[in-house]
């Protein structure tokens, strides 16, 4: 009832417009902490709320101040950087991109590494001075369970990151693109995870490729590496990105050599796949406008 009170009261001051407004709810979570409900909710009294108190913080109409222009200082500064290691607002890309806007639909088993793989796309876009915006979605089983994310690689702001129809669709099961191949905009691209596409899909307007990262995952010794294996022939079909900055990322999200050396060759192979062998399956109008 409190909660509910909180909430309305929330919603009552950004509609009439006196401030933003936040609500923290603490609620316990058996499964994570391994807990019956009744112990969970006990810990939660006991430890979290000495922790995070619950109270009013602040609710009341913030007085007037007289018409001011905000300071304004090099975003550089605010980050206490001595270079200028971050674009300022206004700046242009790193390097030009010949497309505006790029949104990619990723979706799998989880345990796949398909939420990495957005990550990834995400932080390699946002390294070259692109806007990003990357949107996970799956279920509460570890492995196994539907995962997919939305990710939007663009020259301008983004609205929104939730993509209905998007450019390209990574597919990493038969499931999966099933389920997410006819809502590829015309003229779209698919990566499907395999060696050919199920006879019962049907026609599509978009280009379907077919490159089997697993098994080239597992040639290489470690079937971890097949998102990698799709990454590389992403790159390499649309040229989006640059490998090198795909590979720098790689480098800061894990400390294993040799795990890190497999997503490598992964890149490379991928690459060199989308180059050489990969199988047009459907064919249709370029991807990139």
């Amino acid at each position: 009832m409190k909660a509910r009170r909180a909430i309305r009261r929330a919603l009552e001051i950004q509609r009439d417009g006196i401030g933003f407004s936040f609500v923290e709810i603490l609620s316990p979570c058996p499964t994570i902490w391994g807990m019956d409900p009744v112990p969970a909710r006990k810990w939660v009294a006991e430890h979290m709320i000495p922790v995070f108190p619950l109270q009013v913080f602040r609710d009341r109409k913030p007085e007037p101040v007289a018409e001011a222009v905000p300071p304004q200082r090099p975003l550089a500064e605010v980050l206490g950087l001595q270079t200028a290691e971050v674009m300022e607002p206004g700046e242009k890309s790193v390097r030009e991109h010949s497309f505006n806007r790029l949104t990619v639909k990723i979706a799998g088993f989880g345990g796949q590494g398909v939420l990495l793989l957005g990550q990834l796309l995400a932080e390699a876009g946002m390294r070259e001075g692109l806007e990003v915006s990357w949107l996970p979605s799956y279920g509460p089983e570890m492995r196994s369970g539907s995962a997919h994310c939305h990710v939007c690689l663009s020259r301008e702001r983004i609205g929104s990151p939730l993509i209905s129809h998007p450019d390209v669709l990574i597919a990493m099961n038969k499931i999966s693109l099933r389920k997410f191949a006819g809502t590829v905009r015309p003229g779209g691209l698919i990566l499907y995870n395999g060696s050919t596409v199920p006879a019962d899909l049907g026609s599509l307007p978009s280009e379907i490729l077919c490159v089997p990262a697993s098994a080239i995952a597992d040639k290489l010794g470690s079937a971890k590496v097949a998102n990698m294996v799709l990454l590389g022939a992403l790159l390499e079909n649309l040229g989006c990105l640059q490998p090198a900055t795909a590979l720098a990322v790689l480098q800061t999200k894990t400390s294993k050599v040799a795990l890190l050396e497999a997503n490598r060759k992964a890149l490379e192979e991928g690459s060199k796949f989308a180059r050489t062998d990969s199988q047009v399956c459907e064919t249709s109008s370029p991807v990139i406008q």
